[in-house]
């Protein structure tokens, strides 16, 4: 019964061939095209995601991001509830979220000609990117805010970016992952990544090594079927709402 009320609320994304919408506590999730609106929300979220990470991307890094014709991000927004979550309050000084503050008063780009951006108009959770290269597609972030772990937008993110990636007529897409990571790795594998190699001293917070992964040919039956399944079986287990186009 909830499905069949919300079916006609499902919106396209990307034009691909099918739309998702997740229902957490009652509140809409969607997935779009990330835009200028979105930085200063997108900077919380690398911030919170990663922590140890150096150098943080900054307004005008992502600005210039959205302006590359090989770069595209999404994001996943709350359509029906534009203010931060309840529990989202103020923290202590020299908080991550406090330095991420103090960081955006010199990365909104106000020294560089860029203006500062407009104020929030949707609460993000998570966001992720991808670069073209020709017939690959490069996922250059995933990342989720914590307060929205073990929700399963990391992988509803992952299977958006794979569908975006077909669409713009990728044959594979490839990705660095922390050696350490092993979650992050089972994760990829189950859609389809395998291990392509090693780049030494790839993260400059600690120098650990990253592993490279790659998928198989996206445009083969085999995978389109598994990748099918997959994303049916992530929408069964997390209550997500699927139309057609």
């Amino acid at each position: 019964m909830l499905q069949t009320r919300l079916h006609a609320k499902c919106d396209k994304i990307f034009s691909v061939s099918v739309s998702i919408i997740h229902m957490e506590d009652s509140k809409i999730y969607r997935i779009r095209d990330m835009k200028d609106d979105d930085i200063s929300q997108v900077l919380d979220i690398d911030l919170d995601a990663f922590p140890t990470q150096w150098p943080h991307p900054t307004f005008t890094s992502y600005h210039h991001e959205l302006r590359n014709k090989l770069a595209h991000y999404i994001v996943i927004y709350r359509s029906n509830d534009p203010q931060p979550p309840a529990e989202e309050k103020p923290l202590a000084e020299g908080s991550p979220r406090v330095l991420s503050f103090i960081r955006g008063l010199f990365n909104h780009g106000r020294f560089f000609g860029l203006g500062k951006p407009s104020p929030p108009k949707e609460y993000l959770a998570g966001m992720a990117g991808i670069w073209m290269m020709v017939d690959e597609a490069h996922i250059v972030t995933i990342a989720v805010r914590k307060a929205h772990k073990n929700q399963g937008m990391g992988e509803w993110l992952l299977i958006s970016i794979i569908q975006l990636a077909m669409q713009l007529n990728a044959r594979t897409v490839t990705l660095e992952v922390r050696l350490s990571n092993t979650i992050a790795q089972k994760l990829y594998e189950k859609y389809g990544f395998t291990k392509a190699g090693i780049r030494k001293k790839y993260y400059s917070d600690n120098g650990e090594d990253a592993l490279i992964m790659t998928t198989g040919d996206l445009t083969s039956s085999g995978y389109r079927l598994k990748l099918q399944q997959l994303t049916q079986a992530h929408r069964e287990r997390f209550s997500y709402c699927y139309t057609g186009m």
